[in-house]
């Protein structure tokens, strides 16, 4: 039987404006961490890009709060733990579970989790703090999204708890969470690597400022994107929005 992870706290809110904002409330007052800050709504709840991210109740809405004391490249990496955390836990209720580079969760194609990282650097240029938001459609996904959604009930499987799925999310983070902090980023780009969505097929990627299309090669040794690119080239991409 799941347990929850020994040195990880929780703090549970019937109502917050997000997350991702009350972790960094809680980090500017000095809060240690690493905790958890799940609720049971938002009211103004963040996605990637400034984009609003809809969690009517019954969604999984939480955020870890940790201070991984490493350079701010290395701390990029935790989306990739973090989306193996949910992909696993989802991995428990519905199949076919895959990721999306950089750090959506997928099932048949269609997002069913996202992640959302936040942090603060120090002088010395570690993280002084990161915020790791993630929310799961449980119960219903919104229909307005580019990229289209799904959740646990519309594939017609029972829905757990948002407190079932955290309990599970946060002992699978904190397994990954270990294997990186002892071994790296090897170990968790190989398994994302066996999760990845489009792997060898043809993609768009959307940048600040171009797009561009090529074959999804690989991800390097820092978690960028590797691409193929006509006459044998390769572009490494650290940042952009995937379209298949």
């Amino acid at each position: 039987m799941t347990s929850w992870p020994l040195g990880y706290r929780l703090l549970e809110l019937e109502e917050v404006d997000s997350t991702n904002e009350e972790a960094r409330r809680r980090a500017a007052s000095g809060e240690p961490g690493p905790l958890w800050i799940t609720a049971a709504r938002q009211t103004k709840g963040k996605g990637r890009r400034g984009r609003v991210w809809t969690a009517p109740v019954g969604n999984l809405s939480a955020t870890l709060l940790l201070r991984p004391s490493r350079r701010v490249v290395e701390c990029a990496q935790l989306s990739f733990v973090a989306a193996l955390a949910a992909a696993d836990m989802l991995a428990l209720h519905v199949p076919d579970v895959a990721l999306k580079w950089p750090n959506d969760v997928l099932v048949g194609g269609r997002k069913i989790a996202g992640i959302l990282l936040e942090s603060e650097a120090a002088a010395d240029g570690t993280v002084a703090w990161l915020a790791i938001g993630i929310g799961v459609n449980l119960k219903a996904f919104p229909d307005d999204t580019e990229l289209p959604a799904t959740a646990v009930a519309a594939l017609g499987r029972p829905a757990p708890s948002p407190q079932d799925a955290l309990l599970d999310l946060a002992d699978r983070f904190a397994k990954w969470y270990e294997a990186w902090r002892a071994a790296g980023f090897a170990p968790v780009r190989e398994a994302w690597l066996a999760r990845a969505h489009g792997l060898g097929a043809r993609i768009r990627v959307r940048l600040a400022r171009e797009e561009t299309t090529g074959v999804f090669r690989d991800i390097d040794d820092a978690g960028a994107l590797v691409l193929a690119l006509p006459g044998g080239v390769t572009r490494t991409i650290a940042a952009g929005e995937v379209f298949f």
